[in-house]
């Protein structure tokens, strides 16, 4: 599994969000991404985590921020969670998990003693010019908005 680390370069991407419009890095260029990886639409530490962010979107649009959230759900399945929560950002369909495999988010998780592969919650903070500035492997999924900026004190 591939280790990013804080100050490389994010890998690029590109995948289709809930409406069917491809979105990529290259879309963010000049703009601070939070990159949010999360395991499955409507449960309930994904949805307190999607919609914690979705709350504070025109906080993070003032700041210079987008926000976009991956998950290896489909196309129809964001487009329902985005629509039952009101969500303002792109949720990435990454069926294929070639994105969670480029930013090193899928792998093997354990639950109740069984080994399973899944998707790792992790966040990516990546600058104006595609570097990652922080990544956040223990994610508050009730209060991320609130780690997030002590994090990088804004």
């Amino acid at each position: 599994m591939k280790q990013l680390v804080e100050g490389a370069a994010a890998p690029d991407f590109s995948g289709n969000n809930q409406h069917g419009d491809r979105i990529s890095l290259a879309v963010f260029k000049g703009k601070k991404l939070i990159l949010y990886f999360y395991p499955k639409d409507n449960t309930p530490g994904c949805t307190a985590e999607s919609c914690n962010l979705n709350e504070n979107y025109e906080y993070w649009i003032s700041k210079g921020f987008e926000v976009v959230g991956v998950s290896p759900d489909s196309e129809a399945s964001h487009l329902k969670f985005a629509e039952k929560f009101g969500f303002k950002f792109n949720l990435i369909a990454d069926t294929e998990k070639v994105i969670l495999q480029a930013y090193g988010v899928w792998g093997e998780k354990m639950n109740y003693g069984k080994s399973y592969m899944g998707v790792i919650r992790t966040t990516f903070v990546i600058s104006e010019d595609g570097i990652i500035e922080k990544i956040f492997n223990k994610v508050d999924t009730k209060e991320h908005t609130s780690q997030i900026i002590k994090e990088l004190s804004i």
